[in-house]
């Protein structure tokens, strides 16, 4: 479990978390995690992952040599129509299995590493195994689709955002239609550059209309184990050293944000 994580979550800087659980540290680190959100309530969801790393399951027509694509790879196959439903199925099926053995309960959540569950065929994938999986309304979906109009209005990463929130067009109604209940304002999708300080993107996140607003963050803290697993690395150090911060605390307090649980936000 990551320390960065933790301390967060124990802070109450954050409401929820993603596993990747096809990752040798599920198992050790996850009992951790359950005992820590016994203490201080959090969602902690499945992050479905199917780029990168080694697959859960042979993965035929998916993985090569024992490894999932990249993400435009992933992409590219996807909009092509060569992605092979019944092994993105498998694997979903194993990360959720994986996820349940360790939890002891389903997932809180579900959302996709490199946002990989919005993508045809994998979106699809993914809302049908939910539905028939778990009570109607008991996990929810991560959607990625914000307004155009506070996409604009933020400015930041508005080319990001908007592609981002376009690929998972359709999406929120989909999983509603299957009793699937998401988030309505998905914020957080920066540049990862340091030319504006975290602080002010993370208070111009806050602003604008929502009731089940999701701000989306990576806080982090890098060390050898997290340099082999993934490039993004400086971004997760600014967000950590910021919402660990009692400046964040007290930017909360004056903007009138209370951090909650999903079923916390009202149907």
């Amino acid at each position: 479990m990551s320390e960065a994580i933790a301390g967060l979550v124990e802070h109450g800087r954050l409401s929820a978390t993603g596993a990747m659980t096809g990752m040798a540290g599920w198992r050790r680190h996850g009992p951790d995690l359950r005992r820590l959100v016994a203490q201080h309530p959090a969602d902690v969801g499945l992050h479905l992952t199917l780029t990168g790393q080694r697959p859960l399951t042979a993965a035929k027509g998916l993985a090569q040599d024992a490894r999932l694509p990249g993400i435009g790879t992933l992409t590219r196959r996807a909009f092509a129509g060569l992605l092979p439903a019944g092994s993105v199925r498998d694997e979903l099926r194993a990360q959720l299995d994986a996820f349940e053995e360790v939890w002891g309960a389903p997932p809180d959540f579900l959302d996709g590493h490199q946002h990989a569950h919005l993508l045809p065929v994998v979106r699809r994938v993914v809302v049908e195994e939910l539905a028939v999986r778990y009570r109607a309304g008991s996990v929810w979906l991560r959607s990625c689709t914000e307004a155009p109009a506070a996409v604009l209005a933020r400015g930041i990463a508005v080319h990001k955002a908007a592609a981002i929130g376009t690929l998972g067009f359709g999406l929120p109604a989909a999983a509603a239609r299957a009793g699937i209940p998401t988030n309505d304002s998905f914020r957080g999708l920066y540049g990862f550059t340091d030319t504006v300080p975290y602080r002010a993107l993370f208070r111009r996140f806050l602003r604008g209309r929502g009731r089940r607003v999701l701000v989306h963050c990576h806080p982090g803290r890098v060390d050898a184990e997290l340099r082999q697993l993934d490039p993004l690395l400086a971004p997760r150090e600014w967000e950590l050293a910021y919402l660990a911060s009692d400046t964040c605390g007290d930017d909360l307090t004056e903007d009138g944000v209370r951090l909650g649980r999903f079923r916390e936000t009202g149907a």
